[in-house]
């Protein structure tokens, strides 16, 4: 098995046997997790792709 190494994104399936990704700090800790779950993995991995694309989107506060 692959060593894993911090930080990350990890797919999972629930319950239900879907999958949602979960993103791990550099110190190992869960700091998000998708909004929801996804019947194909490929789904999931596209979801992970898009929040990975998005460090250059602004951040906007109230």
């Amino acid at each position: 098995m692959t060593e894993v190494k911090y930080p990350c994104y990890w797919q999972k399936k629930d319950g239900r046997g879907q999958w949602y990704w979960i993103y791990y700090a550099k110190n190992a800790e869960p700091i998000a997790r998708s909004s929801e779950s996804y019947i194909h993995k490929s789904d999931c991995t596209h979801s992970v792709s898009l929040m990975k694309g998005s460090t250059g989107d602004p951040l906007f506060s109230e």
